[in-house]
């Protein structure tokens, strides 16, 4: 979906990563056609699903530039093919959006009125919603982390960031050129958006959450809530990211080893008690 751009405004593109879920990918597409002024460029990067995604979602949006990874390349890898192909074709900023929210009409004017006011502004967030009842908020934009505790903690209310989630984030591109996209080598799934955050700001730049910004999340698209494989992902990538920018790496890591295993075994789920193990041995 491409859009005429009026002179002197800045080039926005959309990228939204799909990977077997064209349903909630296709609700997300509809939600993008329904956004106010700017009306910004859509790309959808296919991570190799292994169902009809593709012909399901271009039967419905046949305009619709599709880029096909033709591996799985996780969500920074693959989130990272749509970035580079906005950037070559001269967008100002990259909004990401998961495949598995929708946003209400002024979310992206939102976001874009917050980053052109201040220049040093590299990410803006979202206020992010629970998409079913009570409808809480899951994110005010990002979140803080402890590099003591080896902690992540989502923000509910205004206050500094640490990092914008990758859930939904306007990414400034001139702040891309100096700092990188996300480490895809480092990072398969999880805390790829946190690395960014922490490298964003390390170069003097700045993270912000426009509050009139709202997207509405369903949350744990790709594997589920209660996934083994969460587990497994969630830990590789939590004690990569405390290797690298934790001051005591060990300390780290062990506070989030002892955490999440505690919480497992009280609740016996043995199961998930062997993924966690799975993810230390391969970090």
């Amino acid at each position: 979906m491409t859009r005429k751009l009026e002179v002197g405004r800045p080039k926005v593109t959309v990228v939204v990563l799909n990977w077997n879920g064209w349903q909630d990918t296709l609700a997300c597409l509809n939600s993008l056609q329904s956004l106010g002024d700017p009306s910004p460029d859509v790309v959808l990067v296919d991570n190799h699903s292994t169902d009809d995604s593709v012909a399901r979602i271009t039967a419905e949006h046949p305009a619709l530039t599709v880029l096909q990874t033709g591996a799985n390349l996780g969500f920074g890898g693959g989130c990272n093919v749509g970035i580079r192909y906005a950037m070559s074709h001269g967008a100002d900023y990259v909004w990401l959006i998961n495949s598995d929210a929708t946003a209400e009409r002024h979310t992206l004017a939102a976001m874009l009125r917050v980053a052109e006011r201040q220049p040093r502004l590299a990410a803006v967030g979202s206020v992010i919603r629970e998409a079913h009842p009570p409808h809480r908020v899951e994110l005010w934009g990002g979140g803080r982390v402890n590099l003591w505790l080896g902690r992540s903690k989502p923000s509910s209310s205004p206050g500094p960031l640490a990092f914008v989630s990758g859930a939904s984030m306007l990414l400034r591109c001139d702040a891309l050129r100096q700092v990188g996209l996300f480490d895809d080598r480092r990072f398969f799934m999880y805390w790829e958006d946190t690395d960014l955050g922490f490298r964003l700001r390390s170069h003097g730049w700045q993270l912000a959450t426009a509050t009139d910004s709202l997207v509405w999340h369903k949350g744990s698209g790709s594997l589920g809530k209660g996934s083994t494989q969460l587990d497994e992902y969630f830990v590789c990538s939590a004690l990569r990211f405390f290797r690298l920018h934790a001051p005591w790496p060990g300390l780290a890591s062990a506070c989030l080893l002892g955490s999440l295993l505690a919480k497992r075994l009280l609740m016996w789920q043995w199961p998930r008690v062997r993924a966690v193990w799975r993810g230390w041995r391969a970090a």
